[in-house]
């Protein structure tokens, strides 16, 4: 046992002077400038968050009590809503869970003025989504103009970006935009109102985007979720240009798809994986403008239960879309993403593995000669407290940004459910920082190799950077975030609001046709 216990203390020591060598100091500095990078990033995000806000508040002191919804007041008089331009949403389904209904809600009593139809569209009438929306539509059979397609299976491409293309097809010849969303986009009822605003105030703007705050349900996997999007978001706050695109909120030209422009159409349906990746490709290829408002900011809650496989498949999702390109330079840019990626995310998790040393070695040093000698030797524990002065610093600039962008939420849905942060668990969070982080590397190589995924019971190769070859599994019985049954039946409870019978009133100030499922 003392021979055990002499060789663990050896090992010990070596591994803290080995942590103190130039390198290893090097790496844990390295790591302290990544929390500080991270945490002055979410500070912007937050100051433009914020502006907004204060912005609002003003036009409510001014008497504008409908700021959520417009700048000026004016607008919403009737004259200035039946000359907005036509906007069709086309949201391809899959599965029904847990939030689809209260998600869907929010999409169709959106507030929007003008002539406005939505197109929900499914591989096939066997997928539960199918059932449960035709009867929300139903319910609002007199309200709204919307239809459900079913779009029959994919051959070339993603099942998603399928369904979005035959939406496409479908939509209406005098549709100026067009929508599209992902079935867990919370909208706040201004939200299409506001992305068309900027798209008439600059024609030049390629795709409007926007990105999802996600609200954990308590599990680590949806806490590692939470962390994989926060770092993104800093791309989406800056309240215009930016060089991101989120698939699950994109406003763009009807006309564009119409025309086939850039190759927009063709790129997506010839062995197109992900529609955000390949657009943002083209954006980029053919330097068009691709901005975020300030307000395009979206509730997204996880899963109930969230699962950590489910989490480690979601992951596994967005590391195999660096394995998709349409052209030699986006691969070359994906190239350097896949690197620079998994570099600063184990960059950002080794200096802690370094602290846990050094702790252990301090608090080992009263026991042993050998442990005291490189304890005191070593600068491990300055470098210790450097690391936990930035750590706490880049969870308090996440915190602050999530709380800017809960009040936002809160007050561009004023009718909507309210979104605490109470609900955030920040042991969680700094744990699923360092698990998100170390995984994400494996996750890569393990896409980058296996060339394959399965994405809600359907498994996707790709060759050259395209799908080549698809196999439907259905073997799945949910998807990752939303917990949604994809070969099951759910009922679902039936809610109105003030909202609904906002949205009934301008709905018929345009008369949009009844609906067709």
């Amino acid at each position: 046992m003392a021979t055990m216990e002499a060789a663990a203390d050896a090992v010990l020591a070596a591994a803290a002077r080995a942590f103190c060598s130039p390198v290893a100091v090097f790496v844990q500095i390295q790591g302290c400038f990544i929390c500080l990078t991270l945490a002055l990033g979410w500070a912007v995000a937050a100051f433009v968050r914020k502006k907004e806000i204060r912005k609002m508040r003003r036009k409510i002191v001014d008497g504008n009590s409908f700021a959520f919804l417009c700048d000026d007041i004016d607008q919403l008089e009737h004259s200035v809503q039946e000359n907005l331009p036509r906007v069709s949403v086309i949201m391809p389904l899959k599965g029904f869970g847990e939030h689809n209904l209260q998600n869907w809600r929010t999409q169709i009593t959106s507030l929007y003025g003008g002539s406005l139809e939505f197109l929900f569209v499914v591989e096939s009438k066997d997928d539960p989504a199918y059932h449960a929306v035709s009867r929300l539509i139903a319910e609002y059979k007199d309200k709204l103009e919307a239809k459900v397609i079913v779009a029959g299976f994919s051959t070339t491409c993603s099942q998603k970006i399928h369904n979005q293309l035959i939406g496409v097809e479908k939509m209406h010849k005098d549709s100026k935009y067009v929508l599209f969303l992902d079935d867990d986009v919370r909208l706040h009822p201004g939200t299409i109102g506001a992305l068309a605003k900027e798209m008439e105030k600059n024609p030049e703007i390629f795709i409007q985007t926007g990105y999802p705050l996600d609200l954990p349900s308590g599990s680590l996997g949806s806490y590692c979720i939470y962390e994989y999007h926060m770092p993104c978001s800093i791309g989406f706050a800056t309240g215009g240009k930016t060089f991101f695109l989120w698939g699950g909120c994109m406003m763009m030209h009807a006309d564009d798809f119409r025309q086939n422009l850039y190759g927009v159409v063709s790129g997506l349906k010839d062995g197109g994986y992900s529609d955000d990746m390949t657009l943002a490709a083209i954006a980029g290829q053919h330097k068009r403008l691709i901005s975020s408002p300030p307000v395009a900011v979206f509730p997204h809650p996880l899963a109930s239960d969230l699962s950590f496989s489910r989490y480690w498949n979601y992951l596994r999702k967005q590391t195999f879309v660096l394995e998709s390109y349409v052209s030699k330079v986006n691969w070359m840019m994906n190239r350097a993403l896949f690197a620079s990626h998994c570099y600063l995310s184990w960059g950002f998790v080794w200096p802690y593995i370094m602290a846990l040393v050094h702790v252990v070695a301090a608090l080992r040093a009263p026991y042993s000669e050998i442990v005291k000698d490189a304890s005191n030797s070593s600068c491990g524990l300055k470098l210790v407290c450097c690391l936990l002065i930035c750590t706490l610093t880049e969870l308090v600039s996440m915190w602050n940004l999530t709380k800017v962008e809960i009040q936002l939420c809160n007050m561009l849905s004023p009718e909507g459910p309210k979104v605490s942060l109470g609900s955030y668990n920040w042991g969680l969070v700094f744990i699923a920082v360092l698990v998100d982080n170390f995984l994400y590397p494996i996750s890569a190589f393990r896409s980058h190799f296996s060339q394959s995924i399965n994405w809600s019971g359907i498994r996707y190769y790709l060759r050259d950077g395209k799908i080549s070859k698809i196999e439907r599994e259905n073997k799945l019985k949910y998807t990752d975030l939303g917990g949604k049954h994809l070969y099951g039946r759910r009922t679902y409870p039936s809610k109105t609001s003030l909202l609904g019978y906002l949205s009934t009133t301008l709905a018929q100030w345009h008369q949009p046709k009844k609906y067709d499922v």
